[in-house]
């Protein structure tokens, strides 16, 4: 009668703890639908917390000097503003700025060519990159099995003491979804909290007219639902020839794609640059110069880049006055995003 007991006691209240570790991803009525599915990797606190030690830890780079915060820093967004490009293990140099990382459910493809279709298997990329962190998984699994602090932390958000591939690349994604920016000034006028000055508001419909069909809202990084390739476009920059970095061609070899790379979320301009896939320009006023003045003849542009776009030097202002709504502090500056030292400075941390 009292095993009986216990069990009925462990069965209601066990189970109970044990789903309060599971978690809903909290975003703005604004927002659409995340496209991510949860129920293939079910949201929880321990996943979060495994992902977010994973992803400041360089142990998962081929010299332990290289984590995937070394080019996604909390504070520029989740970007990388040191360089241009992506520096990686010997001071290796990427051919690619280090884009933002945040509001990630909500992104059907990775990579500025989009060669990873699903946010799982998108850590394997710069893990196995010869120029950024330059190691196998196989080898990422014998070093954390070994490393004090990790098991634990397996064994509570998978159930599962020994260390996977697969539970490595999840926990990453966990950890990632949580990133999302969502109270900007632009979201908290859409909440009816705030108001566009007469400046921002001009630049808003400046906005609408000129840029929304790449740069959407709410999300402001993909085209409208309507077109057919709604991530991917070419913007009329001219190519690198020292990179010869054709986008989106690269993968697929489709000379449609050629020069077609993933367009990138206008949030927390002011944190992510450079600009552009090369990181070519530092400031906004050189983006905007760009698409008034700089937009090349290939010939498969973006159809609303046919020619330049016609904007005063007053409307430029007002333009970036509108961009500038769209920062994020308090997502830039959340400590629940930041390192984890409670976890990854523990003392003797291999076995």
């Amino acid at each position: 009668m009292k095993l009986k007991t216990y069990f009925l006691f462990f069965l209601v209240f066990g189970s109970v703890a044990f789903c309060t570790d599971y978690l809903e991803l909290e975003y703005p009525d604004h927002f659409p639908k995340p496209t991510y599915d949860f129920s293939k990797n079910e949201f929880s606190k321990s996943k979060i917390e495994l992902g977010r030690a994973l992803f400041y830890d360089p142990i998962l780079s081929k010299d332990n000097m290289i984590s995937c915060a070394s080019c996604h820093s909390p504070y520029n967004a989740f970007a990388h503003t040191d360089h241009d490009l992506s520096h990686g293990i010997n001071d290796e140099i990427g051919t690619r700025n280090a884009p933002a990382l945040f509001n990630l459910a909500w992104q059907k493809s990775f990579m500025w060519d989009g060669a990873i279709n699903h946010l799982d298997m998108q850590a394997l990329a710069p893990i196995s990159h010869p120029k950024e962190m330059g190691e196998t998984l196989k080898s990422v699994i014998s070093k954390l099995q070994n490393k004090k602090i990790y098991p634990p932390l397996f064994q509570k958000a998978f159930q599962d003491s020994v260390i996977t591939g697969e539970h490595i690349l999840k926990a990453l994604s966990q950890f990632q979804l949580t990133l999302v920016s969502a109270n900007s000034k632009y979201d908290q006028v859409k909440k009816g909290i705030a108001e566009f000055s007469a400046q921002e508001k001009n630049g808003y419909e400046l906005f609408q007219q000129h840029c929304n069909s790449c740069h959407s809202e709410p999300l402001f990084y993909n085209l409208s639902a309507d077109r057919k390739d709604n991530e991917f476009a070419n913007n009329g920059l001219p190519i690198d020839t020292t990179l010869n970095d054709y986008g989106k061609w690269m993968i697929t070899k489709q000379s449609a794609d050629s020069l077609k790379f993933k367009i990138p979320t206008l949030r927390n301009l002011s944190y992510t640059y450079p600009y552009m896939h090369d990181g070519r320009f530092r400031k906004l006023k050189n983006v905007l110069n760009h698409y008034t003045e700089g937009i090349s003849k290939s010939q498969n542009k973006n159809a609303d880049l046919k020619a330049n776009i016609q904007l005063t030097s007053n409307e430029k202002v007002d333009l970036i006055a509108f961009l500038l709504t769209l920062n994020d502090k308090e997502f830039v500056f959340n400590k629940k995003h930041q390192y984890p030292k409670e976890i990854l400075n523990q003392k003797n941390t291999s076995n």
